[in-house]
């Protein structure tokens, strides 16, 4: 039975009935269990086993109560109410059987587990409650032994500590791995008193293939399994609600914080987490404390040239820069701006704004290049990663956002992942839909390389790289041949079909099984199952969108879910995987060169007429010319033309000397600015090149507003204050906007959002106190009373006659192709541990603890046949250049294919990368390039900056 079905019957089989719980009248369903009844009423029952969302497994036995008329106790977690039912918590009966039960369990545990200093240990806490003070019994023989075994304290792993000795079998560790993240590495193994905990085959959890979410210690109830760093068991001074600043999914998490640092994080409830967390939201935060933090202001040093080749290293830096005032760095930074402004015209200057900042500092970001510098030349990572998504979703239903939240996979009868890797880019997104593969949906994964998903997968469609329109195309002539098509929904809401279908003829699965590699008979099997669905959801990640032919790719995926109707519905729709934390606020502020807030182009005259309005300008001040995106800006700065030639930057939070394509050229860009404004909290690789350092504040030191994949509005909140003279970002921007002559005092992030409310009519209904309120706000919500709504396209289209449009898609090879010179394909991306550039992940000591060392991932059978050993040092060649790393023998990657994750600093791949550009979304074509792998090579450099075993032993005697 799938999802919907079993929600469906689920639903069916839920009656209104009333139970006597201790006297009083209780009105619940019959599907609710004894103890999450006595939970909604406030009514506290002893439970060890059970967790709210988990299965209740009725182990632990702790919860016991009594049923009137019933001969034996009952488990409360897995016992449902019937009608009629009169149940007491606190019976004598109960109560002795409880202490039993705590007696027990306690002659098991070690006598000095969980001090009262430590964090919390709930068979201590429900031992309390009950009165039992000491135990009458001895451990039981196996214990005994457990306890003198070496195996039972295990600390290979660099963020958890294994003390099985404390283990009291109740599986919440192992249903936890198993069935809330479905990472399936913790069992339970052996039987009767031999039973144990183990990791994959009674492997130590070091080697084993945990991933470290930690799911499974936020499970522990007795403190078997504790993060690793002792400070991390210790009691917080205060606990902080706010967010995880990594990937799109928006995770709400609480920061732990003693003596003003950070000391552990846990997940709490938020819509799209539900408090669960992965590796990066878990243990990536000390980051925030690194000795690498930017503290004061830095101006370069008048006797040192910028070198596009310069070896960069933050140990050394004060040989390049000098230390500064914020007076004397603010007036040269933006005194230079002004200058170059004035004397070479006002698109003579650029900005590069953050993601991983918030919505308020994107839109005061954008808001300064339009009117300080006085251009459109503004942009930010989107860029990098899905501009050519949103380029195609405005074209084709009249808007960038994801039409539904990931959490729709619960009632989606298929889905599909194209061209991502969600259980390493956004691995709680991941949990959900592995959460409903279990449940009975049916996974489709296409994709050149095999990720986890895979295992999990109905149908794995392993297309060669670079053939995604013909293997999409084929799809959808099956659809169209077979009539399996939504003749309703084409004929009311959408356009353009008949071109389309026309198009399609060409594409028949038997021609296009020779290109793309996958039988005409499971492209046929596909393309029927997703058709025939009544429920089908499409999720993509820059697999898809980081080609040439990026924007085509997903005009596929659009005319696919618009053929078939599968859109404007829960459980179907379109959702494109967002990178960063913020890439989709970022774009909706406006921090993109063609567009004003909330989409709105600079081209149209009312557009420009709205916003000089608003901005309280002169009519003209604003120009009506789309800006330079981000290649295209580097490209202009070595330009020998005058006209359009950039001379100076801004750049706020990004380091387009790691992420740009070919970065070789960025970097000589970079160098040959005549001034180079960086607002960052590291020295990262592209502060090297700047003129001027402004040290800012990380996530966990600032307020603002961050908006997810989900199109969920939410609020991140300061748990620790900026490190030495560092400074809030909101700040430093005005203070940049005061000094070229704009008379701006926001006095806070609320006032930012106020007057975005006033130009975004997608959140028009978000007021700063309902974020406060309410913690997170779907948009579009267009008034107050506004709930939000998750699922778009419900009825129309946001386009100008409210219909969709199909455009066909024809076959388009990568702009370089491998041959005799260069034979292999290159794929970039990231890897679950690190992310983005790693500027912030390689300062964090379990994250580079766990994976210190750049690699790349070359299929077995390539390394035999190159006489290549997992672990030696290879080298990798495209036609703009070359980088030394380590092998990993890895048969995710297809024969012939390398991938390569680009966030290390000693091997930074985008030396190789290619940065021709799709013509729609204007992105590079990280995806795919022609390179050559040869033995040998210099071993990576684990410099201080780089990261690696160097930075991990700064931050352990940091943590020590």
């Amino acid at each position: 039975m799938n999802s919907s079905a079993l929600a469906s019957s689920a639903t069916a089989a839920h009656t209104a009935i009333e139970i006597q719980l201790d006297g009083q009248a209780i009105a619940c369903t019959n599907n609710e269990s004894l103890l999450s009844i006595a939970k909604r009423v406030g009514i506290e029952i002893p439970h060890l086993c059970y967790q709210d969302d988990m299965a209740a497994a009725g182990n632990c036995r702790v919860c016991m109560v009594e049923v009137n008329g019933e001969r034996t106790l009952a488990a409360s977690c897995c016992r449902h109410a019937s009608a009629g039912m009169q149940v007491e918590t606190s019976s004598p009966r109960a109560l002795k059987a409880r202490k039993m039960v705590l007696e027990l369990m306690l002659a098991d545990a070690p006598p000095n587990e969980n001090k009262a200093d430590s964090c919390a240990n709930e068979l201590q806490h429900w031992a309390q409650q009950a009165g039992v003070q000491a135990t009458r019994f001895a451990a039981r023989k196996a214990q005994a032994q457990a306890q003198a075994q070496a195996q039972a304290h295990d600390r290979s792993h660099p963020a958890i500590a294994v003390n099985l000795d404390a283990c009291i079998l109740c599986t919440r560790c192992v249903r936890a791995c198993r069935e809330v993240q479905v990472n399936d590495v913790i069992g339970l193994a052996f039987r009767g008193s031999d039973s144990k905990i183990v990791f994959d085959m009674d492997d130590a959890l070091g080697a084993s293939t945990c991933v470290a979410c930690g799911e499974c210690v936020q499970a522990c109830p007795t403190g078997a399994l504790l993060p690793a760093n002792p400070k991390a068991q210790q009691l917080p001074d205060q606990k902080v609600d706010s967010l995880c600043p990594y990937c799109g999914v928006g995770c709400q998490l609480t920061y732990h914080v003693k003596d003003k640092q950070i000391i552990a994080v846990e997940g709490r409830d938020g819509p799209a987490n539900h408090a669960r967390l992965c590796v990066k939201g878990r243990y990536g935060f000390d980051y925030a404390h690194h000795p690498q933090r930017l503290t004061v202001p830095l101006i370069r040093r008048s006797d040192v040239t910028k070198r596009a080749d310069v070896e960069m290293d933050p140990a050394n830096m004060m040989e390049v820069f000098r230390e500064a005032s914020w007076d004397e760095a603010l007036s040269f930074a933006a005194g230079k701006l002004v200058t170059l402004r004035d004397q070479h015209g006002k698109k003579s200057l650029a900005g590069f704004g953050s993601a991983k900042g918030s919505n308020e500092e994107a839109y005061l970001f954008q808001k300064l290049v339009r009117i300080g510098f006085g251009s459109n030349n503004v942009d930010h990572c989107t860029r990098l990663c899905h501009a050519s998504s949103v380029a195609a979703l405005l074209e084709g239903v009249g808007s960038g956002s994801v039409s539904n939240p990931i959490m729709d996979v619960a009632m989606a009868d298929v889905v599909i992942v194209i061209g991502a890797n969600p259980s390493v880019n956004h691995p709680v997104g991941a949990s959900w839909i592995k959460n409903a593969v279990k449940q009975g949906s049916k996974l489709i994964v296409c994709d050149p390389r095999r990720s986890d998903m895979a295992r999990l997968a109905h149908k794995f469609l392993q297309f060669n790289p670079d053939t995604d329109v013909a293997l999409l195309n084929a799809m959808m002539h099956v659809i169209i041949q077979e009539d399996l098509i939504d003749h309703t929904f084409i004929a009311q809401r959408t356009s353009g079909f008949e071109a389309i279908k026309q198009h399609l003829l060409d594409y028949p699965p038997e021609l296009m099984a020779a290109i793309c590699g996958v039988p005409a008979d499971t492209i046929r099997e596909v393309a029927r199952l997703y058709a025939k669905a009544k429920t089908a959801m499409i999720f993509w990640g820059m697999g898809v969108s980081q080609h040439i032919h990026g924007t085509d790719n997903v005009r596929c995926l659009i005319a696919l879910a618009l053929m078939t109707g599968q859109i404007g519905r829960p459980g179907t729709g379109l959702h494109p995987l967002r990178g960063q934390n913020n890439v989709q606020g970022a774009s909706d502020a406006g921090l993109i060169p063609m567009m004003f807030p909330d989409y709105q182009r600079v081209s149209e005259p009312a557009n420009i007429i709205k916003f000089e309005e608003l901005w309280q300008l002169a009519p003209g001040s604003l120009d009506s010319q789309p800006g330079l995106t981000v290649v295209e800006i580097m490209h202009a700065i070595v330009q020998t033309e005058e006209q359009g030639k950039i001379r100076g930057m801004y750049i706020m939070g990004e380091n387009p000397a790691m992420s740009d394509p070919d970065v070789n050229q960025a970097r000589a860009s970079l160098a040959a600015l005549e001034h180079l404004v960086v607002q960052d909290i590291f020295l990262t690789e592209t502060a090297y090149f700047a003129d001027v350092i402004l040290p800012a504040s990380a996530f966990p030191e600032k307020t603002g507003s961050f908006t997810n994949t989900d199109r969920t509005v939410q609020l991140g909140k300061p748990a620790i204050p900026p490190p030495g003279d560092a400074r809030q970002d909101l700040w430093i921007i005005q203070q940049i906007a005061q000094r070229m002559g704009l008379t701006w005092n926001y006095p806070d992030a609320a006032a930012v959002f106020e007057e975005m409310r006033h130009c975004m009519p997608s959140i028009a209904g978000i007021s700063w106190q309902r974020l406060e309120r309410d913690g997170a706000v779907t948009y579009p919500c267009l008034h107050e009373e506004d709930a939000g709504e998750a699922v778009v396209f419900t009825h129309c289209f946001p386009s100008k006659d409210g219909l969709a449009k199909f455009v066909p898609a024809a076959l388009i090879s990568a702009d370089e192709q491998p041959d005799a010179d260069y034979p292999m394909v290159l794929i970039t991306g990231r890897q679950l541990e690190h992310w983005h550039t790693g500027s912030m992940t390689r300062r964090a000591s379990v994250l580079d603890a766990i994976e210190p060392d750049p690699v790349a991932l070359i299929h077995s059978e390539d390394l035999i046949a190159l006489h290549i050993k997992a672990g030696d040092i290879i080298t990798l060649s495209s036609r703009r250049g070359a980088v030394s790393l380590y092998a990993r023998a890895d048969n995710s990657s297809p024969r012939g294919a390398v991938f390569v994750p680009f966030c290390y600093y000693e091997a930074a791949i985008n030396k190789l990368t290619n940065s021709a550009l799709d013509p729609f979304g204007k992105i590079p074509e990280f995806k795919y390039c022609a390179v050559k792998l040869t033995a040998g090579g210099q071993i990576p450099v684990q410099s201080s900056f780089g990261g690696g075993q160097a930075m991990h032993a700064i931050s352990t005697n940091l943590a020590e």
